[in-house]
């Protein structure tokens, strides 16, 4: 697993969750994030970000309505909208990379996010994460082909 793409995952994430919290499109919260750290003299605190972070809010915007659908579906007992805004946007950013990116292994993608979830919300959530994407792991081949 390499480091580079568990920041550029943790990057996707934020900008995914500062859109949500902004209730912004997250395209515009990239272009802001990628803006800020284009600065001449980018604050100290100015996250790079990388072209695996674009790939991933890019991609997670392509089929937010599809990802958004199936969390609803799947989420047994929850509603997106009460949902923590943190699960919310690691699944968000999980789903995505687990259906449609094809160059990364399903069990890191589910490691991944697990340890943002892990690290951002609370102790009941690396569970929650975990169990909704191996339910998508399973249902991949039926979701592609939708």
């Amino acid at each position: 697993m390499s480091s580079a793409r568990t920041k550029a995952r943790t990057r996707a994430f934020q900008i995914l969750f500062e859109a949500d919290h902004r209730g912004v499109d997250p395209q515009q919260v990239l272009a802001d994030w990628v803006g800020r750290a284009r600065e001449p003299k980018p604050d100290e605190g100015t996250p790079q970000v990388g072209e695996y972070t674009m790939e991933l809010i890019e991609g997670y915007v392509r089929h937010a309505r599809r990802i958004d659908e199936l969390i609803s579906q799947y989420a047994v007992g929850w509603t997106l909208d009460r949902m923590p805004i943190v699960d919310r946007n690691v699944l968000r950013l999980g789903t995505y990379e687990l259906i449609w990116e094809d160059g990364v292994p399903d069990a890191v993608v589910l490691d991944e996010a697990v340890e943002i979830a892990k690290e951002f919300s609370t102790d009941d959530s690396p569970a929650f994460v975990n169990g909704l994407l191996a339910r998508f792991m399973e249902l991949k081949p039926t979701i592609r082909r939708d």
